[in-house]
């Protein structure tokens, strides 16, 4: 596990910033409680807005529906992500960002006009991949604060699962194939699978071979059911594609650095990024809807990849992604900070990532404290200076750190 080296400052909170999106975290609403695991408490003081979930059962013939409410407040992640400063560096003109998950909606608020799909692709009954595509590239629509990470980013929509929203190592091995032969500079693939193939394999290098960073959930959103109906957490595994070597692996917190209770866990991860009780787009009108999980983080980080090769052209995939993990906030499994990666000034050869196995490694749980409530609240400026001193040797001191920690589950992230 990596922890803060000595010496390095706590990051104070912003009182007026964290009350703010305390205000603007959505809840469930009732039509949609029955469809997907609800986020979890801390989304508990905003409006109601419907769930969009990762997938619907097998024997359900419904599609997502449009949302009748709009949320006019900033929604807490963009606040957390300090997404507007981001913004003034770079929105992802230029960059074209693959989604593989259960198609975009061309037509979906904010994304209108810089879609690519086509076929089942451009279909989505779920709206899960809509979800994801607004989390990374959807512009501000009126009446809602909502808006993505990249929203001069396009978009090109491939199918990793079927019509209800159920993936498999085939579908996505040729989504991730067939964004990265139509040009796409990021990926981001929103399934978790138990097993790696070849097929997915070769996916993979392909990309890597054609300089195109993959990002990946590094666990499921949902949980499996046991006997008894029950949502049971299974024990700590790798998934793939996020477990492959060049792959930037993702999991999710919460506004307070918490996971959900019960979530699958992953035995590593690359980054940490807001996935609880996230506002977004869906398929239809112009309404907000409510997800989470570990995709969902995932695309955060998508976007902000988007973000850093718009404005870091000459930076490779591999470049990009070490440039993501060591202007990350520091906590054990590092939290991703759009500003810093954007604005800090690093050797201009930035170690790539290392192999899978040098991967951050969670901790055992640890008891609940005000340290991640801080870091979530770090400002540009304080990590800036931070990333000036760390400089080049940065990356390899977090790597001999986390092969040097215990593998296990994780509850907080900040200890």
């Amino acid at each position: 596990m990596h922890r803060p080296r000595p010496g390095t400052p706590r990051l104070t909170v912003l009182a007026p910033l964290l009350g703010a999106a305390l205000t603007v975290v959505p809840t469930v609403s009732a039509a949609a409680a029955d469809t997907a695991p609800t986020p979890s408490a801390t989304a508990s003081a905003g409006p109601k807005l419907p769930l969009i979930p990762s997938s619907f059962s097998s024997d359900s013939d419904t599609c997502t529906k449009a949302s009748p409410t709009q949320v006019s407040a900033v929604p807490w992640a963009q606040l957390t992500l300090n997404l507007a400063q981001a913004g003034r560096y770079a929105q992802g003109s230029g960059v074209l960002v693959g989604v593989v998950d259960t198609g975009v909606s061309p037509q979906a608020a904010g994304l209108t006009g810089r879609v690519q799909a086509s076929g089942a692709a451009a279909q989505d009954c779920v709206g899960h991949g809509t979800f994801l595509a607004g989390v990374i590239a959807a512009s501000a629509v009126p009446g809602s604060g909502f808006t993505g990470v990249a929203p001069r980013a396009r978009v090109i929509a491939e199918r990793g699962t079927d019509e209800r929203g159920k993936a498999s190592a085939g579908q996505v091995a040729q989504g991730i194939e067939a964004a990265v032969t139509a040009g796409a500079r990021v990926v981001l693939v929103s399934a978790a699978l138990p097993e790696n193939t070849p097929s997915l394999r070769t996916a993979v290098e392909h990309a890597a071979a054609k300089d195109v960073l993959v990002v990946a959930p590094a666990a499921p959103d949902t949980n499996p059911r046991s006997a008894t109906g029950q949502a049971s957490a299974p024990p700590p595994s790798s998934y793939w594609p996020a477990s492959a070597n060049g792959v930037l692996s993702v999991m999710d917190v919460d506004i307070t650095g918490d996971r959900p209770d019960g979530v699958p866990e992953p035995l590593h991860a690359d980054l940490a990024a807001p996935g609880d009780g996230i506002t977004g787009i869906g398929p239809k009108g112009s309404g907000n809807y409510v997800s989470g999980g570990a995709s969902v983080a995932a695309a955060f980080v998508a976007g902000t990849a988007a973000l850093v090769r718009a404005h870091l052209p000459h930076l490779t995939a591999a470049q990009t992604a070490a440039r993501l993990e060591v202007t990350a906030s520091h906590a054990s499994v590092p939290l991703l900070d759009p500003v810093s990666a954007l604005n800090s000034v690093l050797p201009t050869a930035a170690p790539a990532p290392s192999p899978k196995q040098d991967a951050v490694h969670l901790a055992d749980a640890a008891p609940r404290s005000a340290a991640v409530p801080r870091a979530w609240a770090v400002t540009g400026a304080c990590l800036l200076l931070g990333v000036l001193a760390i400089g080049a040797m940065t990356l390899a001191r977090i790597r001999a750190s986390r092969r040097a920690a215990g593998g296990g589950s994780v509850r907080r992230v900040g200890a």
